[in-house]
């Protein structure tokens, strides 16, 4: 048992809690990407938080930093063995099997978002517990998917306020060409295992595509001259990728072709792709959003045949941290412009039917009802920086009126319920 002394009243390291404005924005940006998804026929899906902690071992991969350092697993009183879901895209394909998804016209076009979790090192823009907006689109292996996916994620990103996007774009390929440049990577690696950081060793040896991941500066030059995965690209492969490219600048959509990015999780085939804040002369460029093609995950999953499918996830996080992000505040909520004050026990028993009244009109107000004093009501409205105040006492509830009072400049009108709610419409915020 804890005990009482010990405990600390803190989220755990990597978490937080949203609070207010905050809450709201994630809340408006979450809700700007849904509404583009929704126009493109995306539907939505929520899956659990906790998964069988097998689901992920076999498919994200055993070798992969998310299973071998990151991954939250548990076991139950019942002994099942759970994990808080690292990523979106392996729980919506289990769904997807699970409700007989596969039975509906192709392709299934989902949206999602909310919570993940990784063990992973806290730093700007990275938590334990991070959030994700995601686009999947199972069921089809055209190439216009893969372009649709991209089109949608630069289109949110665009419409959060963040135009200048950097676009980069690779194919690893499939099982039939991938091995041939796999052997050559490994190949390549070996003759420099002297010169590349410890971690690239162990990818050496595990999974050879994350060593194209590496980030150590010492990796760099090697890296720079590791062969190229366009040049073994099988032709069906390379078609794939000519035909996402068209697509892309049909869209007027500009991108780079980055040969060292793989993303390194088992399941990827073909496109992949990452959506940056362009690097400058003081800051690296910050990866806001990924995805790519993932044809061999159903099959990973224990399906009886392979489901072409496609996706892509943005850090809501990162994005809501940039620079010049607008601030979109969710439209089920509206700042209150009026603070409610009451005096009585009259005026507080009539109170909750005013704010009904309000409710009815939509019109949101603020307000302290557990206060008595006038002075106390009066100078938490201004702390709110509420820009009117409306006051209900003994004499109002009996005119069935209320006093509504401009806070800047203290000027005050008496208004008949009966007219408030259009009264207060018209009054500039």
């Amino acid at each position: 048992m804890i005990k009482k002394e010990n405990i600390k009243l803190q989220t755990p390291k990597g978490m937080r809690d949203l609070i207010g404005e905050e809450y709201y924005r994630y809340q408006g940006f979450f809700e700007k990407a849904s509404e583009v998804a929704i126009y493109y026929g995306f539907q939505p899906i929520e899956t659990p938080i906790l998964e069988s902690e097998s689901l992920f071992y076999h498919s994200i991969g055993a070798h992969t930093d998310i299973i071998e350092k990151e991954l939250y697993a548990l076991r139950t009183k019942g002994g099942d063995r759970l994990a808080l879901r690292p990523e979106g895209t392996v729980p919506i394909m289990r769904a997807y099997f699970e409700h007989g998804l596969q039975s509906q016209p192709q392709p299934i076009m989902l949206y999602y978002h909310g919570p993940f979790f990784r063990h992973d090192n806290p730093q700007k823009g990275r938590y334990r517990e991070f959030r994700q907006f995601g686009l999947e689109v199972m069921g089809s292996g055209k190439s216009i998917t893969d372009a649709l996916v991209i089109r949608l994620v630069s289109t949110i990103l665009t419409e959060a306020g963040l135009p200048d996007l950097a676009i980069e774009i690779n194919s690893i390929g499939d099982r039939d060409c991938r091995p041939i440049w796999r052997r050559e990577l490994v190949n390549y690696y070996r003759k420099h295992a002297k010169d590349i950081c410890a971690d690239c060793r162990e990818r050496l040896k595990d999974n050879p595509l994350r060593l194209l991941d590496c980030k150590n500066p010492k990796c760099q030059p090697i890296k720079a001259e590791a062969p190229s995965v366009i040049s073994y690209l099988c032709v069906p492969c390379k078609q794939h990728f000519k035909e996402v490219l068209e697509c892309l600048e049909a869209m007027k959509i500009t991108y780079t072709i980055n040969n060292n990015l793989v993303r390194g999780l088992d399941y990827y085939s073909r496109t992949v792709f990452e959506v940056s804040l362009p690097a400058t002369d003081t800051e690296p460029g910050l990866a806001l959003a990924g995805g790519g093609r993932y044809d061999y995950l159903a099959r990973a999953l224990g399906g009886k045949k392979p489901l072409p499918a496609v996706g892509a996830a943005i850090g809501a996080d990162r994005v809501l941290a940039t620079p010049g992000v607008a601030n979109l505040l969710p439209r089920l909520v509206k700042k209150p412009k009026v603070f409610f004050i009451q005096l009585g026990s009259e005026a507080k028993m009539r109170s909750l039917s005013v704010i009904e009244i309000l409710r009815h009109a939509r019109i949101p107000v603020a307000h302290s009802l557990s206060k008595d004093s006038l002075s106390t009501q009066l100078g938490i409205a201004e702390k709110t920086n509420i820009p009117y105040a409306m006051i209900l006492g003994q004499k109002e509830v009996i005119d069935g009126t209320v006093i509504v009072r401009d806070m800047r400049t203290r000027s005050q009108d008496v208004v008949t319920l009966d007219d408030l709610a259009d009264y207060l419409k018209s009054l500039k915020g």
